[in-house]
């Protein structure tokens, strides 16, 4: 049958090229399946000014370097959308875009993989796709004004998604203190929240560049794992919670304007209701309040209450045949990073094929 594999990967951006390179390298017979138009489209259509926290050394996948005149550079976000296209290209992966899955479940045979195309079966599935999916806001964000405009990061672009006069951004992840700082250099700015925590030095100084970087990658991918006593006791706690602040610091925030205050806890009178009783009169707000897990398609018993996939280092011991990979501290801290994925990926890999599954040369 044309439509059945081995494998199906289901997404295609940087974690599902890598488990696509990984089985072509153990001559799997494969397919990814992904939703976008263009490879890379999911790092395209982020902030205009989204620059990564690791450099161009680090951010290559396996067979190919990052391309960049200097390792130690921090490359923008579409700069790694055509690096990642340009993989798919060399490493010629069979990737069938502009495909939406919308179903997968299982018949007691193969695992059946339902697209708004077609329905392909296969042995394996590998679900290649971070926890981040469906942009999430509080309740009470329906009680605000609709006077003002309210945005959430996963849809802002830059200033001009918004409109004239102040903003308000809701959340002290590293996007709330990005998008914080751009909008803090050109209006009256107020940003809610407390980071979770904050690394102790400036990436972009040549220390940061030289040293720092490579000693944060060390314990995110080396010391805080599922395989370590200290990983292990970390893990619960930071599940759930935004990563550490990287590049802006809160006193960068105050240095640029931008004024901090407490937590947003409802409306009132259509306006944004501080934890200190204080309402704020703004014409915009940005919620970075993270996401919650889409995977609402997938019809098996594989899921926590919360919606997180039940799994052992992506390995889902109760289905088997069905992986994840590119979870948030699945193995390790940077598991769905570009320089931490790839040895999940492997691990993934490794399984797989070792469960006893067909192999045969893709052609």
């Amino acid at each position: 049958m044309s439509n059945r594999y081995d494998t199906i990967v289901i997404g295609g951006g940087q974690t599902g090229l890598t488990v696509g390179h990984e089985l072509a390298e153990r001559g799997q017979r494969f397919l990814i399946i992904d939703a976008s138009e263009r490879i890379g489209d999911t790092w395209r259509r982020r902030w205009d000014s989204l620059v990564l926290f690791t450099p161009a050394g680090l951010d290559g996948l396996p067979g190919m370097p990052f391309p960049s005149p200097r390792p130690d550079r921090f490359v923008t976000k579409d700069e790694v959308a055509d690096y990642l296209e340009k993989y798919a290209e060399a490493m010629e992966l069979p990737v069938l875009s502009a495909t939406r899955v919308e179903r997968l479940s299982h018949d007691g045979n193969s695992f059946q993989v339902e697209t708004d195309r077609d329905v392909f079966l296969s042995d394996n599935v590998v679900v290649a796709m971070a926890n981040y999916q469906q942009p999430k806001v509080p309740d009470f964000a329906a009680e605000l004004s609709p006077e003002v405009r309210q945005v959430h990061s996963h849809v802002y672009r830059s200033p001009s998604s918004l409109q004239p006069g102040p903003a308000l951004v809701v959340g002290m992840g590293n996007s709330g203190a990005e998008i914080g700082l751009e909008l803090a250099r050109e209006r009256e700015t107020y940003v809610s929240g407390k980071p979770f925590a904050v690394v102790p030095f400036h990436i972009d100084t040549w220390f940061g560049r030289k040293i720092g970087v490579k000693m944060v990658r060390f314990m995110a991918t080396k010391v805080l794992t599922t395989s370590t006593p200290m990983g292990r006791l970390v893990r619960p706690k930071m599940l759930g919670k935004s990563a550490p602040l990287v590049r802006v610091k809160p006193k960068d925030l105050v240095a640029a304007g931008a004024e901090r205050v407490p937590r947003v806890v409802g409306a009132r009178d259509g306006m944004p209701l501080l934890a200190d009783g204080r309402t704020l009169d703004v014409a915009n707000v940005v919620w970075c309040t993270g996401y919650r897990p889409g995977f609402d398609w997938i019809d098996l018993p594989v899921f926590e209450e919360d919606g997180r996939p039940r799994h052992r280092r992506g390995v889902v011991e109760e289905q088997p045949g069905l992986y994840f990979c590119g979870l948030f501290f699945q193995h390790a801290l940077w598991s769905e990073t570009l320089p931490g994925m790839p040895r999940d990926a492997r691990y993934v890999v490794d399984h797989l094929v070792a469960a006893g599954q067909p192999s045969r040369v893709f052609h």
